[in-house]
């Protein structure tokens, strides 16, 4: 008897494979088949052109809003998130990958927020500066470049912001990466660590777990959370704080797990490129805007007043010093909706009327988590 049901619990699995094997059949032929679609969209569209011509990040993120409002389980959202965004990059990468400049080295969580927004069909430069991502991507050496901007725990990215000053390049979207920070080395246990190496950034995002766990040793910053990985690897009683991606890398050790302070540490990116995209359904648009004189009573006042007005949202606000004389200051505003919405348009025209720099830096698809 206890042979016959597992005979019968043998075959019964065996034919949920085999409809397994059918649905995955099923799967293949019609992955193809968007693939041969998106083919012809971009050949239609530009014969002659580039992977990046027919790039649309609007079309991309309404994409990947209709899977989540489908998506009745049993896998997660953010797993059904992955799967459409790897079949988007695998189809827009027939005839050759986007190119996207971040900061790297290999190993950063900048490198993690590219492969999160664009997919792993895509070819991944690793620079060493913000600025060298800036110059790639306005030099036409990549597509697009990925830079961080701000720190859910540690604010602003100053560096970021500064080079918009200068920079023609527009911002074409936004990621939002969880942050989870691992210690990392050669040795055994925390006993042994006598240094530890990461960004600056990283080492404040961990202050408190330092202080209760590693009281006398000394905080070494570094150009990048790779670069500390890289020393820990090369440097007796060296331990670094990095993504656990770069353990890996580097072939370390991890000693302690999520060791942010705050459960919710996250960073976002912007993504940067040559021009600017059509509206998605849900966007943002970020400026950069001078009153001429910022130390006049009223002068930020007079600035937002349009905005106010036509009742949008000012989700962000920071300033910073113009560079052309002292005590001179621009900000940088980041608010609801899309630049070519009429409601919007209207509220700009009218800021841009009051103000003595004017730039639209770009409008986006939000960040979808």
């Amino acid at each position: 008897m206890a042979k016959r049901k597992s005979g019968n619990k043998a075959q019964a699995i065996e034919g949920v494979r085999r409809r397994i094997d059918g649905i995955d059949a099923k799967l293949h032929a019609l992955i193809n088949e968007r693939a041969g679609l998106a083919r012809e969209v971009g050949i239609s569209k530009h014969r002659d052109g580039h992977t990046v011509d027919f790039y649309r990040p609007e079309r991309e993120a309404q994409v990947l809003r209709l899977a989540l409002g489908r998506n009745k389980g049993p896998l997660r959202d953010e797993e059904i998130l992955r799967l459409f965004r790897e079949i988007m990059s695998a189809c827009l990468a027939q005839q050759q990958p986007l190119k996207v400049a971040f900061l790297g080295p290999e190993g950063t969580f900048t490198q993690a927020a590219v492969l999160k927004h664009f997919g792993h069909s895509v070819r991944a430069l690793a620079l060493a500066s913000i600025d060298e991502v800036f110059h790639e991507v306005e030099a036409g050496n990549a597509d697009f470049g990925v830079v961080p901007i701000e720190n859910s725990s540690e604010g602003t990215v100053n560096y970021t912001l500064d080079r918009f000053l200068t920079s023609p390049l527009h911002i074409c979207g936004e990621v939002e990466l969880r942050i989870h920070h691992f210690l990392m080395g050669r040795m055994d246990s925390l006993r042994r660590v006598k240094r530890v190496c990461s960004h600056a950034q990283s080492l404040a995002q961990c202050r408190d777990w330092l202080k209760e766990h590693l009281p006398e040793v000394e905080l070494a910053p570094v150009s990048s959370n790779a670069e500390g990985a890289r020393r820990a690897r090369d440097e007796k009683d060296t331990a670094a704080i990095a993504g656990d991606t770069a353990a890996e890398v580097y072939g370390l050790t991890v000693l302690a797990r999520e060791i942010e302070d705050r459960p919710d540490n996250t960073t976002r990116f912007l993504v940067i490129g040559r021009k600017l995209f059509a509206p998605s359904g849900a966007d943002r648009t970020s400026l950069i805007v001078s009153g001429g004189h910022t130390d006049a009573p009223g002068a930020l006042y007079r600035l937002l007043e349009p905005l106010a007005k036509h009742r949008i949202n000012v989700t962000r606000i920071e300033s910073r010093p113009s560079g052309k004389r002292k005590w001179d200051y621009v900000f940088f505003l980041d608010i609801e909706g899309h630049a070519a919405e009429p409601r919007i348009a209207k509220a700009l025209a009218s800021l841009k009327q009051r103000a003595s720099l004017f730039r639209v830096l770009g409008a986006y698809p939000r960040a979808i988590q």
